[in-house]
């Protein structure tokens, strides 16, 4: 067997975050694999330990993660399946945000609290650099140039390699990138939900990474019945492996990260790679929301 049916994420083609971190483009989201409400441990454990290996099996290069997820569950569960981890697997965190229960979110960007944030996670990760660290959110509280500085002086120091942004504008875009250089951003974008336009064409001009999280929010498009499951019926796949098949046809510099905390789910998600879709075919999806 070949790389591409072993390792069907090979299909999704990849993309050089910041010019120079290969990833391939379908990559795995890790905020599902913690327990209800993101909040503590998961239900299943062990499973979850069999999603990140596999993923890893499956081809996935590139692992989504952040320290709010739990919080620190995620990061752990990361670096107890798959540590010592393989060469070509990248792993991106966020810090920034802080949690006080189950699906209770608090923007923290004070530069202590944040550089807090990225030496923990490098030590439940058990990285020597983190190579992609995202602000999970902009805190409206702390100036940007306070926020964004500390991560660029820990660049600096070899801490971080590249730098994110997370749920951002352009106008917030261009006035990071005054600040430091932006590899990517991480925004609310699929097939029923894409009021991020404006942002992925952004990406699109200046080279850099797009991840869309929730991608595989369809809605009633996928309903019965509806335009996406006819249009996923006549291609013999599911309504979501379709929605993301058309998230990587969508763009070049598209990174979707589907998440799940069950095998049978990601090797159906990560299966979507294969599926090839013609311009007029991904024209067509586009104008179903």
């Amino acid at each position: 067997m070949t790389e591409l049916t072993e390792r069907p994420a090979a299909q999704s083609g990849e993309f050089a975050i910041g010019g120079d971190l290969r990833v391939r483009r379908l990559g795995f989201g890790a905020m599902r694999i913690t327990g209800s409400g993101v909040w503590g441990e998961p239900a299943d454990r062990d499973e979850a330990i069999r999603v990140l290996r596999r993923a890893v099996e499956l081809g996935v290069s590139l692992i989504d993660t952040a320290d709010s997820y739990g919080p620190f569950v995620s990061e752990d569960l990361i670096a107890e399946a798959l540590y010592p981890y393989p060469e070509d697997l990248v792993i991106a965190t966020k810090g920034g945000f802080t949690r006080q229960g189950p699906n209770i979110w608090q923007p923290v960007g004070r530069p202590e609290y944040l550089r807090q944030c990225v030496e923990m996670s490098l030590r439940r990760l058990r990285l020597e650099r983190i190579d992609l660290y995202q602000l999970h959110r902009i805190d409206p509280e702390v100036p940007l140039e306070d926020q964004l500085g500390v991560l660029r002086d820990m660049r600096d120091e070899g801490k971080i390699r590249h730098i994110g942004l997370s749920e951002v504008d352009v106008e917030e875009i261009e006035a990071a990138r005054r600040i430091v250089e932006i590899a990517s951003v991480q925004n609310l974008y699929n097939l029923s939900h894409r009021q991020a336009e404006p942002v992925l064409e952004y990406c699109e001009r200046h080279d850099m990474g797009f991840i869309p999280w929730f991608p595989l929010a369809t809605g009633k498009l996928a309903e019965p019945g509806g335009r996406l499951a006819e249009a996923a019926a006549r291609h013999g796949v599911t309504p979501a492996q379709l929605a993301l098949a058309w998230l990587l046809h969508r763009s070049p510099v598209m990174l979707p990260i589907p998440g799940t905390s069950r095998v049978a789910h990601l090797e159906e998600n990560v299966a979507a790679a294969t599926i090839s879709l013609t311009p007029e075919e991904v024209e067509q999806l586009g104008d179903l929301a």
